[in-house]
């Protein structure tokens, strides 16, 4: 049942990334959080969150260009590491994550080539042909992301079972190293920007929530 309420949760936040809605309860903070909750963890599930927004930042969702399902990603980041008593389960984890999250644009873009056979001929399509495409159209990506989402978590949960106890590195060098690919992936964003002579007081904010962060973990 657990595995059931999961999938549903991320073919759910899947659907908010473009197909329905855009609230942004699909970004990787709240998707963390919500799956956290979900699985009887909100505070990792809330930390998995806030490491993978500051990974997929950089991802901007322009056009019709590929890029990461964070949705998707996260639930199955949260979903791996939750319940792994190892060190290395919380790294693991978000590498499943980003991992998977690669995995999500891949089939994003496959389900929007699909999209593309099923929209009704321009020459005078009835009303009802329409709808049940668009509908139709939902109903797949809320399928695509259930079914994304199930093969991750078994996959995950595998893969960190298998591998947390191995974990080379101590807490502390843990949280380090996760910190450190997140501000790699925060400079990135940063230089997007306009750099730091346009955006001080924002870089300044952004040092006082990794600090704030750190502590936390």
């Amino acid at each position: 049942m657990d595995l059931v309420l999961v999938s549903l949760l991320g073919g759910v936040l899947a659907l908010d990334g473009t197909a329905v809605g855009q609230f942004m309860v699909s970004r990787p903070l709240v998707a963390g959080a919500l799956t956290g909750w979900l699985v009887g963890d909100p505070l990792m599930g809330l930390a998995v969150g806030a490491i993978l927004e500051a990974f997929l930042l950089v991802s901007f969702p322009s056009g019709g260009a590929r890029y990461p399902e964070g949705a998707t990603a996260t639930v199955v980041a949260v979903a791996s590491t939750v319940g792994g008593d190892a060190v290395g389960a919380l790294p693991l984890g978000v590498a499943v994550g980003l991992v998977w999250g690669q995995v999500g644009g891949f089939t994003v873009s496959g389900l929007r080539r699909l999209n593309g056979r099923l929209v009704p001929q321009p020459d005078g399509p009835r009303p009802e042909r329409v709808t049940a495409a668009h509908v139709g159209a939902i109903a797949l990506d809320g399928i695509r992301g259930a079914l994304l989402t199930l093969v991750g978590v078994v996959a995950g949960r595998w893969a960190v079972g298998l591998l947390s106890t191995a974990w080379p590195l101590q807490p502390a060098d843990t949280r380090g190293l996760l910190l450190v690919g997140a501000a790699v992936s925060a400079g990135v964003l940063l230089r997007a920007l306009g750099g730091y002579r346009r955006l001080r007081i924002l870089f300044v904010a952004g040092m006082v929530l990794a600090m704030v962060g750190a502590r936390l973990l």
